[in-house]
């Protein structure tokens, strides 16, 4: 029996009924973001600054492949958030060749990974202030307790790079305020050879061949995003739009030419995903969205905003990492448009992407998300119950347990509440809080008011103690 069949409407009835509940007025109400947590309390303490919050990056930027070398131009617009006579930026290992405040040179240090840089008339709160900031060198991966995240180069000749930066590579590559809160709009400018191609998030604004042999390539996305989402691809590449037209949105797709029909293949439903989630969770939040599948194997996809990308062993021509393209897909509504306020809260990107992957499934008429649930349960109750989901510690922030307890955890829920409630919390949820941060207080304070009901004796368990709760009888 599906669970489809266990409710007493069907999937579309679901649908239709999600989509009409209003919010109840607290709910909607409930629009402030998270606090902003001091350095201290962040899991990356050193990450990012609290003196000032992020408008808008421009970034300009030159690759030479052939001799792995970028030229950064960086212009940031910000706003101060306390009086300062000091800004902070992180950059990695790169060279800053200059630093202007307001048009105007000034002096800057480096030192553990940050670029200090001096305001001489001080900052008040409030005031908006632009930097631009000139930088060079070869950027590389940064070396982290997960291993080496950020610009990575790929192919048999490594002449293409990738991004992946989740959740503290940004620094590799350009000068950001590095923190998932900080969220801003996003041109990118980037000049490479004749004959390689550029991707980025967002949408391509402009391409042309110059007289000296170069290409430049702009791309814009108003947002807003956090740095760790920020992403340039360079290759070659096979530009191709999903074959399906009535997706929501453009989806346009790029892989390498030896994979094009496998890639094809694979990603062909992506516009029906679009549609199925665009019906549970609500609006597409973005302008645009694509993957591109890079010249190298990835231990996972990563879901940068707009612009997933996948390794090449992601891509068989039979599917067989579907479930991994709609994970990704899930990611712009959860994760990249509600982002988190701080990594403690994870599970709520792991934990709705991983349930994505469940109502997928039912929506394809394969293994419903009750059957799916309870496969993943009986998992995690032969495995070590070490971890509270909702603040798991940084060591632990990519642990597959946060991903399908998360999961669990939304199941349960829709268990308790049932469909129609159900799909009005995720639909609601984004509505709410589309464009900014959150916290796993927030949820639990928003599920209560749309649910009309306490809910803590429910999911606190779930979230804050290390035992796996019992799973909810199906209705």
């Amino acid at each position: 029996m599906t669970l489809r069949e266990r409710f007493p409407c069907s999937r579309r009835t679901v649908l239709t009924a999600a989509a009409a509940l209003p919010l109840t007025a607290a709910a909607a109400a409930d629009t402030g973001g998270p606090a902003r947590l001091p350095s201290a309390e962040r899991y990356f303490p050193r990450q990012g600054s609290d003196g000032h919050r992020t408008l808008a990056y421009d970034l300009r930027l030159a690759y030479d492949p052939e001799r792995a070398w970028l030229d950064g131009h960086a212009r940031i617009e910000a706003v101060a958030v306390e009086h300062t006579g000091r800004i902070a930026l992180d950059l990695a290992k790169l060279k800053v060749e200059s630093v202007e405040l307001d048009g105007e040179a000034v002096a800057f240090h480096r030192r553990d990974g940050k670029i200090l840089i001096t305001a001489p008339r001080g900052l008040a709160p409030a005031q908006p202030f632009v930097l631009d900031v000139r930088y060079g060198g070869r950027p590389a991966p940064v070396h982290t307790s997960f291993g080496p995240i950020g610009w990575d180069r790929t192919g048999d000749d490594h002449d293409g790079t990738l991004v992946a930066s989740q959740p503290v590579g940004a620094p590799s590559w350009f000068p950001c305020n590095d923190r998932p809160d900080d969220k801003a709009a996003y041109t990118f400018t980037v000049t490479v050879p004749q004959g390689h191609h550029v991707l980025a998030n967002g949408t391509l604004q402009d391409h042309r061949e110059l007289d000296d042999g170069t290409a430049r390539w702009t791309y814009h996305h108003a947002g807003p995003m956090a740095p760790y989402l920020a992403a340039v691809y360079t290759g070659r590449f096979v530009h191709a739009a999903a074959p399906d037209g009535h997706a929501p949105v453009p989806v346009r797709n790029a892989y390498p030419a030896d994979l094009a029909e496998e890639a094809r293949h694979d990603l062909a439903r992506q516009p029906e995903m679009l549609r199925a989630f665009t019906e549970l969770f609500g609006p597409y939040p973005f302008e645009a969205y694509g993957a591109v599948v890079v010249d190298a194997e990835l231990a996972e996809p990563v879901e940068n905003q707009t612009l997933s990308v996948f390794g090449s062993n992601h891509m068989d021509g039979q599917r067989g990492s579907e479930t991994l393209v709609a994970h990704e897909i899930a990611h712009q509504w959860f994760g990249n448009s509600v982002g988190l306020s701080d990594w403690q809260h994870i599970w709520l990107n792991e934990g709705f992407a991983t349930y994505a992957e469940w109502l997928w499934s039912e929506h394809i008429d394969e293994d419903d998300a009750d059957t799916l649930a309870r496969e993943a349960w009986a998992d995690l109750a032969g495995r070590r119950q070490t971890l509270r989901i909702a603040d798991p510690g940084h060591r632990h922030l990519f642990d597959d347990r946060i991903y399908v307890r998360g999961a669990c955890t939304l199941h349960a829920l829709r268990l308790t509440v049932g469909d129609e409630r159900f799909f009005t919390v995720l639909r609601s949820w984004h509505e709410v809080h589309r464009g900014g941060s959150a916290d796993t207080e927030m949820f639990l304070r928003h599920a209560e008011r749309v649910a009309g009901r306490p809910l803590g004796d429910l999911l606190h368990p779930w979230l804050y103690e290390k035992a796996l709760p019992a799973l909810p009888a199906a209705p």
